[in-house]
């Protein structure tokens, strides 16, 4: 099912540039990201003498990111990719004196080229099978049940998860924080979201490869769990932020491993707004600050009216998609999360003080967590009418396990059970293991702050 219906630009029988409503919808986020990352490098870079490569960088990498979104032709989709990473690169290194910024780019290079070099035996494979230059016509061609087709769509997952900066990519996006901070906005709330727009823009074939989709949806958890993880163990705000990257684009991830397309490019498009703001407020948080507040620990009364609550924003939200609550495909998987969300937040407010103002409050939070998350899909799923017709899949094994996981975390937490295991040894070197792993290469780590005056 092609996803392309808009105006065109054709180069002899080959439609180069097709626009349809999802790229217009990812152009805008690149846009909005941009022009923020562009007003902030202003004041951020003042004095700096390489402020204006910076911005025309910047405005290049735009250029190229909206070409990639608009593309058409595998060859110059390909190009766009390539080149938008190596932009990417030199604006991570910024000052080429600078060391561990430099080792950065370098790492971020090799990880990047990995999943590029994948990407393109990913498409020139689907072009020898399927006789087509043109995304489109790979999306409707009728001989992608082969092997070889399988094996060009594992070729793109992988570009995608080393983009996203997923488990085993990981580490290029955790040492990238030496980079100002415009290029870690722009990094995290723009490039890294490339991978689960590559995914969702090959979603009609992809969706027809469940072993895919599960391979995509058991990577996407085990990034979310440990992405968020490690941001909890985290002191160095930025090194929280990218450990949340890495979560959030797990979580995006197993939507897309779901078959639930729509609701991915919502979790992508809500993460580049919010991650954005992140990271350019990250100063102002630093400066902030931080009064000892005591968390009182919720009782079983709060636990359960927080559940009460969280089906009110359930049903919020399935009334506005028009889900059914039902096991019957990875729907429900969706709705769980949600319920979890909004339960977690009821949760939250009642422990502060059970009263009948509180139980309101929690109970209005749980309908407008619903209705902000299921408007914004609802509005997708009219904008994306050709994603919205592909399937969830059916639930299996593997769903089930993914939606136990996400219960028993979520009740772990809710329970302060790492809190509880803090004296355990298995804790202790649960512990350390996960702040190891979650550490920047060594050489991309800058211990003398002078290092940086040049």
């Amino acid at each position: 099912m092609p996803l392309n219906t808009g105006v065109v630009i054709r180069m002899t029988d080959s439609v180069v540039f097709q626009s349809d409503n999802l790229s217009w919808v990812m152009a805008g986020l690149i846009l909005v990201v941009s022009i923020s990352v562009s007003a902030f490098s202003g004041r951020y870079l003042a004095g700096d003498r390489l402020q204006r490569r910076h911005r025309g960088l910047v405005a290049l990498l735009t250029c190229t990111m909206i070409v990639l979104v608009f593309s058409n032709h595998l060859l110059l989709f390909w190009c766009a990719w390539l080149i938008s990473n190596l932009l990417l690169v030199l604006l991570m290194i910024h000052n080429s004196r600078w060391v561990a910024a430099r080792n950065s780019g370098l790492l971020a290079f090799k990880t990047l080229g990995i999943g590029t070099i994948a990407l393109g035996a990913g498409l020139y494979l689907l072009y020898v099978h399927t006789g087509s230059i043109t995304i489109d016509g790979v999306l409707q061609s009728d001989k992608l049940s082969t092997t070889q087709s399988g094996i060009g769509l594992l070729c793109i997952a992988i570009a995608a998860m080393a983009q996203c900066a997923v488990l085993p990519f990981h580490r290029w996006l955790l040492s990238s924080l030496n980079s100002p901070t415009p290029v870690s906005a722009l990094m995290h709330a723009g490039l890294v979201n490339g991978g689960g727009y590559l995914i969702v823009r090959f979603a009609p074939i992809v969706a027809e490869q469940p072993w895919l989709l599960q391979s995509i949806f058991v990577v996407g958890l085990i990034s979310a769990f440990a992405g968020t993880f490690w941001k909890l163990i985290q002191t160095d705000i930025k090194r929280m932020l990218a450990c949340s990257t890495v979560g959030q684009m797990g979580f995006m991830l197993v939507q897309c491993g779901m078959g639930l397309f729509v609701p991915a490019i919502s979790h992508l498009c809500w993460h580049g707004l919010f991650k954005a703001y992140l990271f350019l407020n990250a100063g102002t948080s630093v400066r902030d600050q931080r009064t000892a507040t005591s968390q009182a620990s919720p009782t079983l009364s709060h636990v359960v009216l927080g559940l009460i609550a969280g089906m009110v924003g359930v049903f919020a939200f399935c009334g506005i998609t028009n889900l059914p609550i039902q096991l019957a495909d990875t729907r429900c998987l969706l709705i769980l999360m949600v319920l979890l969300a909004s339960s977690h937040l009821a949760i939250k407010t009642l422990a502060q003080g059970r009263t009948i103002s509180s139980v309101f409050i929690s109970i209005l939070a749980s309908i407008m967590v619903g209705i902000c998350y299921g408007f914004s899909i609802s509005l997708l799923e009219q904008l994306l009418p050709a994603l919205s017709a592909i399937p969830a899949q059916a639930m299996n094994p593997v769903y089930f396990a993914g939606l136990g996981s996400f219960t028993l975390v979520w009740l772990a937490m809710l329970l302060d059970l790492p809190g509880k295991l803090q004296a355990t040894t298995a804790w202790k070197r649960l512990y350390m293991m996960a702040l190891n792993t979650s550490q920047p290469h060594p050489q991309t780590i800058t211990a003398i702050r002078s290092a940086y005056q040049i």
